[in-house]
C-alpha cells in the first residue's frame, strides 16, 4: 500500500508539471547538459587601405626673391592638405650652391633655389614625399643635387625621381612607392620605356601600392588638353604622357599623377585605375604667371586598399593669387574646370568629378 501510494503521489506531480509545461508553451524537456557551439561571429574584417593627397608644382620663391614669412606661406591650405601621405612635385632645389645651369648668354633659362632649411617647412606643412623628377632638378648641378637631398633627409621627408630612386612610405601595414619619372637623363626617364618598365616592376615587389609620378606635357595655358601625342615645349621633347600613363598602369601603376604644364588638366579613367594628367602649380612664390586658368589649382585626396583598388577620391579646389599663393576656393572653379576638361579629351572613360569635389569612375 506504501509502494501503490508513491506511485499515486509521483503521477499527480508529473501531470502538473506537463499541464504546466504545455500551458507556459514551454517544452518540459528545454533544459540540456550537452555544451553549445560558440556564437557565430558577425564581426567583418576591414581591409587596410591607405589615402595620401598630391599636388603639384611647389615652389617658395627663387633667392634672393623669397617671401617675407615663408613659414607662413601653407597656413591657409595646412587643413585641406592634411593626409597620412603627403606628395608635391619639388620645383627647384634646396641649395645655397650659387653655380647653375645657365650661362650669362643663356636666353630662356630658369634656375630655382630656396635655402635648404625650406625643407622644414614644407615638413611642417605635412609634406611627407616631394619628387625631384623634374626639369629643375639640376639647376644647380651636382652640389644642387646633393644639398636638395640632405636637406629633405634631415627632415624627415622622402625623396623620389632621382636616377634609380624610388619613394617608400609605410602607413600601418600598407607599404606605398612613389616611382617619379620625367622625360630627362639625370632623372627616371620615362623616355627610355625599357628602364621605366623595370623600375616600375621593382616598385611593385617592394611596395603593396605603387604610385607612379609624371612630369610631362607643353606648358602654359594653351597647354590644358592631353593631346595624345608628344608634346614639345621651347624645343624640348616632353613626352607623350596619355601613351606613358597607360603604359606604366599597363606594368604595375595602381594610380598615375602628373604635373609640369603649370595648368590643370583632365582625370581619366583606364583599367579601373584613375589618372590625373596635371595638378598644376600648388605653390609659386613671383615665379610663374598665375593670370587666368594659370591661378587654378587643386589637392587630389585618393584611398587605395592595400591592393591598389581604388576606395575613393576628392578634388579640393584652390585659387592662387597673383603671387601664387594658395587658398581654398570655396566656389569649386578648379573642380569644374578639371571636370570639363576630363569630358572633353576622355568621353566615357573620364573621371567625373561631382559638385562637392568628390571622384566617381564613368557610369
Amino acid at each position: 500500500m506504501v509502494v501503490l501510494a508513491l506511485l499515486v503521489v509521483v503521477g499527480v506531480v508529473g501531470w502538473r508539471l506537463a499541464a504546466g509545461s504545455r500551458a507556459s508553451g514551454v517544452a518540459a524537456s528545454t533544459t540540456t547538459t550537452t555544451s553549445a557551439s560558440p556564437p557565430t561571429s558577425t564581426t567583418t574584417t576591414v581591409p587596410p587601405t591607405v589615402t595620401l593627397a598630391a599636388v603639384g608644382d611647389t615652389e617658395l620663391g627663387n633667392t634672393p626673391t623669397l617671401p617675407s614669412d615663408p613659414a607662413t606661406w601653407f597656413d591657409s591650405v595646412r587643413a585641406a592638405l592634411a593626409a597620412p601621405v603627403v606628395f608635391g612635385n619639388l620645383e627647384g632645389t634646396l641649395t645655397d650652391a650659387t653655380t647653375s645651369k645657365c650661362g650669362a648668354a643663356a636666353l630662356y633659362c630658369y634656375a630655382f633655389r630656396v635655402p635648404p632649411s625650406y625643407a622644414a617647412i614644407y615638413r611642417a606643412a605635412g609634406f611627407t614625399v616631394l619628387n625631384s623628377a623634374n626639369n629643375h632638378s639640376d639647376d644647380f648641378g651636382p652640389a644642387g643635387v646633393a644639398s636638395t637631398s640632405a636637406a629633405l633627409r634631415a627632415a624627415g621627408i622622402v625623396q623620389a625621381g632621382l636616377p634609380g630612386q624610388i619613394g617608400l612610405v609605410r602607413v600601418g601595414a600598407v607599404r606605398v612607392a612613389f616611382c617619379d619619372f620625367a622625360p630627362y637623363v639625370l632623372t627616371n626617364d620615362f623616355l627610355d620605356t625599357t628602364a621605366a618598365a623595370q623600375l616600375i616592376a621593382r616598385a611593385r615587389a617592394e611596395a603593396d601600392v605603387v604610385v607612379v609620378y609624371m612630369h610631362a606635357g607643353a606648358e602654359g595655358s594653351n597647354a590644358d588638353h592631353v593631346t595624345r601625342q608628344s608634346e614639345y615645349f621651347l624645343g624640348e621633347d616632353r613626352g607623350n604622357p596619355y601613351a606613358f600613363a597607360h603604359f606604366a598602369i599597363d606594368h604595375g601603376a595602381d594610380l598615375v599623377i602628373a604635373s609640369g604644364p603649370h595648368v590643370l588638366r583632365g582625370m581619366e579613367w583606364y583599367r579601373g585605375h584613375l589618372i590625373a594628367y596635371s595638378l598644376g602649380d600648388f605653390a609659386n612664390y613671383e615665379d610663374f604667371s598665375s593670370a587666368g586658368t594659370l591661378a587654378l589649382s587643386g589637392i587630389l585626396h585618393v584611398t587605395l586598399t592595400a591592393s591598389g583598388r581604388f576606395v575613393a577620391g576628392r578634388f579640393t579646389s584652390l585659387v592662387l593669387a597673383p603671387d601664387g599663393h594658395a587658398s581654398v576656393d570655396p566656389h569649386g572653379a578648379a573642380a569644374a574646370f578639371v571636370d570639363q576638361l576630363s569630358r572633353e579629351d576622355f568621353g566615357p572613360s573620364a573621371a567625373l568629378i561631382r559638385a562637392d569635389g568628390s571622384i566617381a569612375p564613368p557610369a
